[in-house]
């Protein structure tokens, strides 16, 4: 099944049911269905999953989404393209669900409960939860994606930025890809083991093939990896989104 790309129109249509209408104000939230992966339910909840050759190589890299409150995955999959409730690159692997009274979700200025109410507004602020993901993907709906510049991190990143998550408008693409490494948990113990069996095999063979040296082309590769999107992200400021 191919991805589904939202026009306007449908993004309205398929957000008509966050209650941003509500008359009882965005902060009162009613509760979350429960997780559920076998119908790939994950509300409120940043997603990993591996991605092919990549993770081979360095397996803290994967594929990242969010999902709406209703567990749908969000994640931008290609060139002006978000797919919803079809994660690309398989089924969720890793999770975090995050606490959405950590956001700050004001119908004006004066209802900001996080310290940089100007900052907020100025990058968008929202009103629920669903309103932060709508107007994000709005956003990357026109942009181009690049592994080194414009990623599904970067999607992310800008929801919580939208949700002032934490009380941060600081989220990118490190931030993210740390967030739900460290904190967060593998749906089940095959989705470790389909994470790590090929990054595994990959180095077996390459230290059988060429020797203990392949190991430090791994390495090199990953410092040069990690070392790109900390140059870019903290020294040279908008070249990543």
């Amino acid at each position: 099944m191919s991805p589904k790309v939202l026009s306007s129109m449908e993004v309205e249509a398929g957000f008509a049911g966050d209650g941003v209408g509500s008359n009882n104000g965005p902060q009162d939230m009613w509760s979350l269905g429960e997780i559920d992966p076998k119908r790939a339910r994950f509300p409120c909840c940043i997603v990993w999953t591996p991605l092919p050759v990549v993770s081979w190589l360095a397996p803290y890299i994967g594929h990242v989404g969010i999902c709406q409150e209703d567990g749908a995955v969000l994640d931008f999959a290609g060139s002006n393209l978000v797919s919803v409730d079809n994660f690309a690159y398989g089924s969720v692997a890793r999770y975090l669900q995050l606490d959405r009274k950590k956001c700050c979700l004001p119908v004006n200025l004066a209802e900001h409960v996080c310290k940089q109410s100007y900052n907020h507004s100025e990058l968008g602020a929202a009103i629920s939860w669903d309103d932060a993901l709508r107007s994000s993907m709005r956003r990357f709906q026109h942009k181009y994606y690049n592994l080194f510049t414009c990623n599904c991190h970067s999607f992310v990143a800008s929801c919580l930025n939208r949700l002032a998550y934490n009380g941060s408008l600081e989220w990118n693409v490190l931030n993210v890809a740390a967030l739900v490494w460290f904190h967060g948990r593998w749906v089940d113990r095959m989705s470790s083991v389909r994470s790590f069996l090929p990054v595994l095999t990959v180095t077996c063979i390459g230290i059988l093939m060429a020797g203990w040296s392949f190991l430090l082309g791994m390495a090199a590769f990953s410092a040069l990896l990690i070392g790109w999107f900390v140059f870019t992200v903290y020294c040279v400021k908008g070249l990543v989104c």
